[in-house]
């Protein structure tokens, strides 16, 4: 019995829920609660309402991993001169959240495949595996609180003394439960200076949030069915008279449409965050910038989910020697942190498959020290890229769509055998999905178009766009076709895919 999750009471952005919960917790930010305290303090009953609203009981596991942390920083400030007492009180805290951590994700994980290790030998053990609920947005909130406590024990920020601030720095409701991933060196300096409203600031959140619902609701979901509906039909598909071979470019298809959703259901939700947390003064780290763009794969790990990638660099890869070391000591630590970085996805050997073929990729490019530390976007300034740039996106695109077929998969069995299928079966055949595919397309022109901004509302008042009414009617165009789909979806369980995570 593995890991069991239950997110369908949770207070998604996507809900008409939040719709409601947004505005009044804005409302009582700005005009009630004016003070610098009773906002931090609103920010933290805010978003203990916000995380509890799918299992109240949660609220003790966030609390005791924001109170561990808190304390941690306390005790290290008090043992400023010993330096042995800070280690071994930061070590204990690193061990205590990710033993937490551990039980919840991963306990079922270890204990099904050492029982089917010893099996394999004929030893039969008797194992006892839990019925666990994996609790929303654990791995992001531990991360959060661990490097805290990292960079107080290395002297990074002082410890805070104020608990509100710093638990409001942990359960920020727009970032809780899937990122950004932020710094206290970032993040928690804002709690503790006074917040003014900020018009532009806010109006340009409202945008990106804008943006965001449009890359989950309109984009990712509309991925979400083909790719749901198709995905298991590796052999062959029955059409309406006869039984077809399921084609090499239909298989490519599928998996390009789940390229496409989770990069739409991710970034579309740190938008949303981002944006969200901008009408409450606060800036957030950037999480994605323009991936499906880069011109390599080291390129589109510095363009991927940022805030985890810089993470695993800061605190695992600089540690065991980063790239101050031999090369071949730098390729192996290179697969210490992908390795890792798989298994925080989840407790599944999909995950660590999916990480281990990218750090081989990482591994190729530094073998043969190929340039990838790219200044700018792509053909920065220009309208299109040249030819050598549109061959290497197509090799970088590519090699992500292999890596996101095996982190889909359910089992490896079930990776192998789809990415056996797209290299033996016939060519051309049966195709899926297509009117999705090309409203893909149509979303990354529009992406590309705006490559060089925050976001793709980011836009100029130039030409058309110069004209106020122009700009307004696309708002409300985008806005209406937004609520339309949530209106249209309300049964559905659209739950962001890193919500499990």
């Amino acid at each position: 019995m593995g890991v069991r999750q239950a997110y369908n009471d949770y207070m998604l952005f996507n809900s008409f829920e939040f719709l409601v919960f947004l505005p009044i917790v804005f409302l009582l930010y700005w005009f009630v609660f004016r003070e610098r305290r009773q906002q931090n303090l609103l920010v933290v009953v805010a978003s203990y309402v916000f995380y509890g609203w799918w299992d109240w009981r949660f609220l003790f596991l966030i609390a005791f991993t924001s109170l561990c942390s808190y304390v941690s920083g306390l005790l290290i400030e008090h043992f400023e001169d010993k330096r042995s007492y800070q280690k071994a009180i930061s070590a204990f805290n690193i061990v205590l959240n990710v033993g937490v951590l551990g039980v919840f994700k991963y306990y079922n994980f270890f204990v099904e495949n050492l029982h089917d290790f010893f099996g394999s030998f004929g030893w039969q053990l008797d194992w006892v595996t839990i019925n666990i609920v994996l609790p929303v947005g654990i791995s992001f909130y531990t991360f959060q609180a661990l490097s805290y406590s990292i960079d107080v024990y290395q002297r990074k920020l002082p410890a805070t003394h104020d608990p509100i601030e710093f638990f409001a720095y942990i359960s920020f409701f727009p970032q809780l439960v899937a990122g950004p991933i932020e710094r206290a060196t970032n993040l928690l300096p804002q709690f503790q200076n006074i917040r003014q409203f900020d018009y532009a600031k806010a109006v340009d959140g409202c945008r990106q949030m804008l943006w965001g619902f449009f890359k989950k609701v309109v984009i990712a979901d509309a991925c979400a069915l083909e790719v749901d509906a198709h995905w298991g039909n590796i052999v062959s598909v029955q059409g309406t008279n006869e039984t077809l071979p399921i084609s090499v470019i239909h298989l490519f298809v599928i998996g390009v449409l789940f390229t496409f959703q989770i990069y739409c259901d991710f970034s579309g939700y740190s938008d949303i965050a981002i944006g969200c947390a901008r009408l409450f003064g606060f800036n957030l780290m950037r999480n994605f910038n323009f991936p499906y763009f880069s011109r390599s794969i080291p390129e589109f790990w510095r363009r991927w989910h940022i805030s985890l990638t810089t993470w695993f660099r800061d605190y695992i890869y600089f540690p065991l020697g980063g790239s101050r070391c031999s090369k071949w000591k730098i390729i192996r630590n290179v697969y210490v942190v992908w390795a890792i970085s798989g298994l925080w996805h989840g407790a599944n050997w999909t995950f660590v498959c999916w990480g281990l073929f990218h750090a081989t990729l990482l591994a190729i490019y530094n073998i043969f020290g190929i340039n990838t530390k790219y200044k700018d976007v792509v053909a920065y300034g220009r309208y299109l890229p040249s030819i050598k740039e549109t061959l290497q996106m197509s090799l970088t695109f590519f090699l992500a769509v292999i890596g996101w077929i095996i982190f889909r998969a359910e089992n490896m069995t079930q990776a192998i055998d789809y990415l056996h299928a797209m290299f033996t079966n016939p060519f051309f055949g049966f195709v899926g999905g297509k009117e999705t595919l090309m409203l893909c397309i149509a979303f990354m022109i529009v992406e590309w178009l705006q490559r060089d901004k925050q976001h793709a509302l980011q836009i100029n008042s130039k030409g058309l766009f110069s004209f106020s009414v122009v700009r307004i009617s696309l708002y409300f165009v985008l806005s209406a076709i937004v609520l339309m789909k949530l209106w249209m979806n309300v049964e559905e369980d659209n739950v962001f895919i890193y919500f499990q995570f």
